[in-house]
């Protein structure tokens, strides 16, 4: 998973606080309660802010692998040396909501059809925004670092999901859609949201259709954060 602290909107979102546990321990959390995953790693940056997120990932008993503050791609290539892994998935440590079932989901369908790129629960996006999982064939992802530029370099996985006919893709959908929903941190609105679900649910990642179930059942929550826009697309 990828984490750095000099976040422009919210810096040092990952390492927030909520409920005496870290915004990064929240996702460790999730990802370990899947039971599917072979390991896990953080992918952070050398910048020297970044040694609180290693010493974090430490703590938490994950392995920190560090590279470039920007060129992403390269961060999750340094990650597959000297590893023997056949798919990544890729989470981004600011989603302290992530659902271990719909990872366990998306994970089970790449392995029914592993000969598949890609595999995302946005392809389109069913589920709220702060919950998607993607599965990226390791192969795939090696072959992406020697043609991927600018942008994405940045995205990881955008030079798949942007070109359609160039891959073999899945996308995993749920219903209802949900993905008007927004349980993401990347502002201080996102985290007041995030601190009103935890407040409900209480220190454990809910499952997605009760929570989606209660934020529909709360207008007052789920405008403390609607008019948050997501960042485009794009170098930077």
């Amino acid at each position: 998973m990828q984490a750095r602290m000099s976040s422009t909107r919210l810096p040092g979102k990952v390492l927030r606080p909520v409920a005496g546990r870290s915004v990064l321990g929240w996702v460790v959390r999730a990802a370990r309660a899947a039971d599917v995953l072979d390991e896990l790693v953080v992918a952070t940056s050398t910048e020297p802010g970044d040694d609180a997120v290693a010493a974090e990932a430490e703590r938490l008993g994950v392995e920190a692998v560090r590279g470039s503050v920007h060129d992403v791609l390269s961060r999750f290539i340094a990650v597959l040396d000297g590893r023997k892994a056949d798919a990544v998935v890729r989470f981004t440590a600011d989603c302290p909501l992530l659902d271990p079932t719909v990872v366990a989901t998306a994970v089970n369908a790449w392995r029914t059809a592993p000969w598949l790129d890609y595999v995302s629960t946005a392809l389109p996006r069913s589920v709220p925004r702060g919950m998607d999982v993607e599965v990226i064939r390791a192969d795939t992802l090696r072959a992406l670092d020697g043609v991927a530029t600018d942008h994405h370099r940045v995205h990881v996985t955008s030079a798949v999901y942007t070109e359609p006919a160039a891959y073999r893709m899945l996308g995993v959908t749920f219903h209802p859609d949900a993905s008007d929903l927004r349980v993401t941190l990347d502002t201080s609105d996102d985290l007041r949201l995030i601190e009103a679900v935890v407040a409900h649910f209480g220190d454990r990642p809910p499952a997605m259709p009760e929570l989606v179930d209660w934020l529909r059942a709360n207008s007052g929550v789920t405008d403390l954060n609607a008019h948050i826009r997501q960042k485009v697309l794009e170098a930077g």
